[in-house]
């Protein structure tokens, strides 16, 4: 294969073998979930299909985020991503590896521990707004024994991927402030989904708040979730902020594929930000497609 453009290492995308594991959030209907359309995703999406949508692109390297495998075993996707990894056609991805750990379980330090033996583990991911809309509603920041599990993470080296909505910034700031040795970094955005002005102001002010504590990073991704034709235009008044806000030193971008497949082709979603991209030095480029995720997730390119 004769790789085409920039050296690309993205950020966040997800595997998953349905026959293999386990994924009620795609294969239970019933279960409330972001992602519109999302029954277009049941079906596999392993290395391979990962590797066709690349096709020729400079992909060096790839950083798995956790699929929302059964919380009934969240360490069996970690051991099956570890095992893909190392086969010959796979080409070391996931060359990191985001996994799952719910800081409210009594068993939480023994997953953190099996999730750490691994050698392409680099962090974790557990998704802050999933039951907020429970009845009553849950909050895993406002949890005191989440909170205070959460330092656990420290012990293995491990960062923490931050999916949670503007409205929970408050108490996710007093985490990120008293947590200040674990490296944060916020998915899609910091998801700026709702785009009334309120909303929008919400989110601005969150943004600026977390990028006022230097172990928190960004990743550029997502805009499929609230607009499906998103191209280079449509995406400045969020990119421009996050830009601000945080540097090019620690933002960095993703396709969040499959996912972002439902709207928009793997090869788009990069062209797509070598477009917007473009009036940019080649230094912050390199930082922003390649070095700020290879730093961050501790991956030799």
């Amino acid at each position: 294969m004769n790789a085409a453009g920039p050296r690309i290492v993205d950020a966040h995308f997800h595997l998953w073998d349905l026959d293999e594991n386990s994924y009620p959030w795609l294969t239970d209907a019933s279960r409330p979930s972001l992602v519109h359309g999302r029954e277009a995703l049941r079906r596999n999406y392993v290395v391979a299909d990962y590797l066709r949508d690349i096709g020729t692109l400079n992909v060096v390297a790839g950083v798995h985020v956790q699929a929302e495998h059964d919380p009934g075993d969240r360490v069996r996707e970690t051991r099956w991503l570890q095992h893909v990894a190392v086969q010959p056609d796979a080409r070391g991805f996931p060359h990191a590896i985001v996994a799952d750990a719910d800081f409210a379980s009594p068993d939480v330090a023994e997953v953190l521990e099996q999730h750490a033996s691994f050698p392409n583990v680099r962090g974790i991911r557990f998704a802050l707004h999933r039951r907020l809309d429970e009845s009553p509603p849950y909050d895993p920041l406002l949890d005191p024994a989440w909170c205070r599990n959460f330092g656990l993470l420290a012990k293995h080296n491990l960062s923490f991927d931050l999916q949670l909505f503007p409205r929970q910034s408050q108490a996710a700031v007093e985490l990120i402030r008293r947590y200040g040795d674990v490296q944060f970094v916020l998915t899609h955005c910091a998801m700026p989904f709702l785009r009334d002005p309120a909303n929008v102001a919400r989110w601005s002010r969150s943004l600026r708040a977390y990028a006022e504590h230097p172990n928190v990073a960004i990743k550029i991704s997502g805009f499929g979730a609230f607009d499906p034709g998103w191209n280079a235009r449509s995406i400045d008044g969020i990119v421009s902020e996050v830009v601000a806000a945080f540097g090019t030193s620690r933002c960095m971008l993703a396709s969040n594929f499959p996912v972002e497949g439902l709207v928009k082709p793997y090869r788009d979603i990069w062209n797509t930000y070598l477009e917007y991209f473009a009036p940019y030095s080649q230094d912050e480029r390199e930082m922003l497609f390649c070095r700020n995720a290879a730093r961050i997730y501790r991956i030799a390119v």
